[in-house]
């Protein structure tokens, strides 16, 4: 990883050489290039990504959030079903993939790491779903969706205290929220709906435990 993949070809092949095609725990329906206790960047430490110029590689895990959020309209398509769908913060695609089996009529995956963009393409095209990606930031943006998609955003609080709001907003001119959660300190305490909880199985190279309790919450105005 002497040489930080420049072009869209050279991040893919970067993606594939570092990855191996695998379902997550929650979804098998689903195929993505993940990290796995086999492939390269599964023990690439931070210190090593940095020295590369390399950002983290949250593209290619399957974070509990997103699995749970995907489960949830992979088992309840009328969610999604003829609809407007934006998978904010995407990650691998994991949700936006499953949105478009679920029914979806337009899904968007949004991301701002060039690295996740590709990986979204390709794990799309492993699915043969058709996905479009948008790579900006559409924080404090509404472009018409009919249901928002947002799995595992309350990690960071500047993170939260950007998103929930806007999200909020969302949801008070119509559209639909949902959020994936294991658990996150930043989540809201308030002004969110369960509609669904999950037992995920997960690592404790990334959650420090083998099994997450993940809630899909609507998000309320």
């Amino acid at each position: 990883m002497s040489v930080p993949p420049s072009t869209p070809e050279q991040r893919r092949s970067f993606i594939q050489s570092q990855t191996a095609l695998a379902s997550p725990p929650l979804t098998p329906e689903i195929k993505l290039n993940l990290a796995t206790e086999i492939t390269p960047i599964w023990e690439a430490t931070e210190a090593t990504l940095e020295a590369n110029n390399l950002p983290p590689p949250y593209w290619a895990f399957a974070w509990p959030g997103g699995q749970a959020v995907t489960r949830f309209l992979l088992d309840h398509p009328q969610w999604v079903r003829g609809k407007r769908v934006l998978d904010f913060a995407a990650g691998s695609g994991l949700s936006a993939i499953g949105a478009r089996m679920a029914g979806a009529e337009r899904v968007q995956a949004n991301e701002i790491d060039d690295f996740a963009i590709e990986a979204i393409l390709l794990n799309a095209a492993s699915n043969n779903i058709a996905v479009d990606v948008l790579r900006h930031d559409l924080i404090g943006r509404n472009e018409g969706w009919d249901v928002v998609i947002a799995g595992d955003v309350c990690y960071e609080k500047p993170m939260s205290d950007r998103v929930i709001p806007w999200l909020r907003g969302l949801a008070g001119s119509g559209v639909t929220v949902l959020m994936g959660d294991p658990g996150r300190a930043y989540l809201p305490a308030q002004g969110l709906v369960e509609v669904a909880s999950y037992d995920v199985p997960t690592s404790k190279e990334l959650e420090d435990r083998e099994l997450r309790v993940t809630r899909v919450l609507r998000l309320m105005p």
